[in-house]
């Protein structure tokens, strides 16, 4: 289907799933035979010092299609799902001038729903108020959003330090919830656009089995120089590149704190992890009319799923 379709919207693809689901691939091959550009959606794929441990596509990939928004930030300055979205904005705009078929491409949920509905407009925070908040421990930040802001505090995990921080700062910086900012989205593409969706969701064990191989693969490609290279740095830990699956793992095996295999184990099991809350997520937060496909995928039915997604772009 072509979701919102109108003769006067311009198509644009997208392609999600869970990590080692073969969006890529996917992608790679609906740009080639529609004229297309990929644009990443993946929060750590646009960090340049990740190269291998983000699973960007490798150099024979992208020399098959214009690729956007991959490796293009670097890992000392965080890229928000606001500063992806307005990006990626510009990148669909510059296509569709050129009379190429944007194809948006990742696992990152929350870029993807922040460029397709938009983002609550508040205002800058208080850096006073943001450093006090960022130093607090997780426990007292949680009781704090459960006193000064209950309706946000009950839709969060308390383990879930980074949105329980973002909430409890704009209470305290504009006075109102986040729950109310957070109506009052701006910003979305939605009605602009005819979609043509394809959502990935193989079977688990294939995936998990394929999460596995891709960590030992990274290693004997260059990780652990990977982060190496990042280490030498001295970054603020929280920064979103630094907390990629896989680099505190291998920066405790390279500091003697743990063994090699259970740095590969941790690994494996933080990737299997993420792609069973992406595999919910997608599942679940896009609309359900969206084509959604159980397969694994492979050359054959690349091609077929291919064709089928460049025939959902050009009807309109």
């Amino acid at each position: 289907m072509n979701t919102n379709a109108s003769p006067s919207k311009k198509s644009i693809a997208l392609i999600a799933g869970p990590t080692a689901s073969g969006k890529s691939a996917l992608a790679v091959r609906l740009a080639e035979i529609a004229n297309g550009v990929v644009i990443n959606a993946d929060a750590s794929q646009v960090y340049a010092d990740l190269r291998i441990l983000s699973a960007r596509p490798d150099e024979t990939e992208m020399a098959r299609a214009p690729h956007r928004l991959f490796g293009y930030r670097d890992a000392a300055t965080a890229c928000t799902a606001a500063d992806w979205a307005e990006d990626a904005r510009h990148e669909i705009a510059l296509a569709q001038d050129a009379g190429q078929l944007p194809i948006i491409v990742g696992g990152t949920g929350l870029y993807m729903r922040t460029l397709l509905y938009g983002i609550a407009p508040v205002p800058e925070i208080d850096p006073a108020i943001r450093a006090e908040v960022r130093a607090m421990s997780v426990g007292r930040a949680a009781v704090m959003l459960r006193r000064e802001d209950p309706e946000t505090a009950a839709r969060l995990k308390p383990q879930d330090i980074t949105r329980i921080s973002r909430a409890l700062e704009v209470i305290r910086s504009t006075g109102r919830s986040l729950s109310v900012w957070q109506q009052e989205l701006s910003g979305g593409i939605i009605d602009q656009v005819s979609i043509a969706p394809a959502i990935l969701l193989p079977p688990r064990e294939w995936l998990y089995a394929r999460c596995n191989a891709r960590f030992e693969t990274m290693l004997a490609q260059g990780a652990i120089e990977e982060v190496e290279a990042l280490r030498t740095r001295q970054l603020d830990p929280s920064l979103p590149a630094m907390r990629a699956i896989g680099v505190r793992d291998i920066i405790d095996w390279c500091e003697g704190n743990t063994l090699r295999v259970d740095m590969v184990e941790r690994a494996q099991a933080a990737t299997r992890q993420y792609a069973k809350r992406q595999y919910t997520w997608f599942r679940h937060q896009l609309p359900a009319d969206w084509l959604r496909s159980e397969a694994q995928l492979d050359d054959n039915n690349i091609e077929e799923f291919a064709i089928k997604l460049r025939y959902m772009a050009l009807t309109e």
